[in-house]
């Protein structure tokens, strides 16, 4: 099947500054100082982003939370870039491939971890609320497999 591209840049205003920031000693954050917001338009509804470190939108490293609500489910899609997923909380199910086979996908529970190389074909839900911390090397972007899913290539740029 013939792949197109189109791309959708969006943009972030602020929103997460207060929680992202990059100070020579470090960076120093509780759970409870936590600055979420609801994820970009590229993830469906009822996801909400909170940055830790950097600029996930930017070159450069960074960190960031998901918290994905029960019976969430992410589409068949992949990243240009490599990904670390942590699970903070609750269990996430990864399929391989462009297909969301339920059965075939596995259980990462709290406090595992997977690593995704970059464009490998994976899809993501949960059976009740999750948190993800996901790190690795921005520009973070995600392209969807399957046009009708939520579009085609969505490249994510913010100003935090």
């Amino acid at each position: 099947m013939k792949k197109s591209s189109i791309v959708l840049v969006l943009a972030f205003v602020g929103a997460f500054a207060a929680t992202a920031h990059a100070a020579d000693e470090g960076v120093f954050i509780n759970t409870g100082d936590l600055k979420w917001g609801d994820a970009p338009p590229v993830l469906p509804k009822g996801a909400k982003i909170a940055v830790l470190n950097g600029d996930p939108f930017k070159p450069g490293q960074y960190t960031l939370r998901l918290s994905l609500p029960a019976n969430y489910k992410l589409p068949p899609h992949w990243h240009t870039l490599t990904e670390n997923l942590t699970i903070v909380s609750g269990t996430v199910y990864i399929g391989m491939g462009d297909k969301a086979v339920a059965k075939d996908a596995h259980e990462v529970k709290t406090g595992g971890y997977h690593y995704l190389r970059a464009k490998q074909h994976h899809s993501a839900s949960t059976k009740s609320a999750t948190v993800v911390q996901v790190s690795g090397e921005g520009p973070f972007d995600i392209v969807h497999c399957h046009y009708g899913a939520m579009g085609l290539r969505y490249a994510v740029a913010a100003s935090l």
